[in-house]
């Protein structure tokens, strides 16, 4: 095998057939990925949640994770918040010609680990290699099919009283994108990880949950302005309960930036009937990724005008401004 990857392994002929064999079949390989039909016959049952997403993270490596790691969290992510379980799942790799074959397996053998771990599929993909410069390194796009097993979870269902409750500290993926991105030599982790193995409990429990996200690119403020929006409330949050690293406030700080605008890759954000908030906390925190998890604050009512009000730990409130422009290109 080649130690670099070159236009021929893009072009459907021998070198294809042999990265394909001896690359994918060996960290993702099971019969429906490896019958090499043009499309997979696949069995699910009842609703299903499809959700597709590109990937485009710089650097591929990260602490906590690589771009391959990524691709699996976020599409497993974006099902389980819709109370799907993961079942099916399709990657598309574009990569660069020269691009190190030693690289690639990484990142693959890292997606063969995560998607074990939850029994979850890689049925079909397909590899595009282009002529160097035509694209920055690897981009990953990743489509994913859930069974839904807790069906009505929506942005608009948001009710007075809903506790707003995170599963743990915010913000740490993208601090820790942008800490390595600026050279700067931090003790902070991407918080990258599949979320399904501590959602599942959750929607097991008979907890009446009415939204879940996973607060991704525009971090947490995105998540709770869009819920806002949709179900024509006013949320308050209050600033002292939201967990966040002193790394990640520190970093913040120096560069004049609000840690709720941060993406997470490994976290949820959560909408549920106040009768539910203490079982929630007890399930999220009895879990190695919700150990951190916290009330943050909750919906104060209907609203012509809905906004997301933030109360300081000195009682002052004011507006949790939604993300502008683009904090940080290719984070996820």
């Amino acid at each position: 095998m080649d130690r670099e990857i070159t236009l021929a392994h893009g072009g459907g002929g021998e070198d294809t057939q042999k990265l394909i064999k001896e690359l994918f079949f060996k960290h993702l390989g099971n019969p429906i990925l490896e019958s090499m039909e043009d499309s997979a016959i696949l069995k699910v049952e009842g609703k299903i949640a499809y959700t597709t997403d590109g990937f485009t993270v710089k650097p591929i490596f990260f602490k906590g994770g690589n771009i391959g790691k990524l691709a699996v969290a976020g599409t497993v992510n974006d099902l389980a918040v819709m109370g799907a379980k993961p079942k099916y799942m399709t990657l598309s790799f574009i990569i660069e010609e020269g691009f190190p074959f030693e690289d690639l397996e990484k990142i693959v053998e890292t997606i063969g680990k995560e998607t074990k771990k939850l029994d979850l599929k890689v049925v079909a993909g397909d590899t595009k290699v282009l002529p160097k410069g035509g694209v920055d390194g690897i981009v990953i796009s990743a489509s994913g099919i859930g069974e839904v097993v807790y069906g009505g979870l929506s942005a608009k269902n948001l009710k007075e009283g809903d506790l707003i409750i995170v599963s743990g500290t915010i913000g740490d993926h993208g601090a820790a994108v942008m800490a390595e991105r600026l050279g700067f030599d931090l003790p902070i982790e991407s918080d990258c990880a599949p979320l399904w193995g501590l959602i599942e409990p959750l929607l097991k429990s008979g907890v009446e949950i009415h939204a879940m996200r996973d607060p991704t690119r525009g971090g947490l403020s995105a998540v709770l302005h869009e819920w806002a929006d949709s179900s024509k409330v006013d949320i308050l949050v209050e600033e002292e309960r939201i967990p966040i690293r002193e790394e990640v406030l520190g970093l913040c700080e120096f560069l004049g930036l609000e840690p709720y605008h941060f993406a997470s890759e490994g976290r949820v954000v959560i909408a549920v009937s106040p009768k539910d908030g203490d079982k929630v906390l007890e399930i999220l925190r009895s879990h190695p990724l919700g150990k951190d998890a916290a009330v943050i604050g909750k919906v104060v009512g209907k609203s012509e005008k809905p906004k997301v009000i933030l109360k300081t730990p000195f009682g002052v409130e004011r507006i949790m401004e939604p993300p502008a422009g683009e904090l940080l290109p290719r984070i996820c």
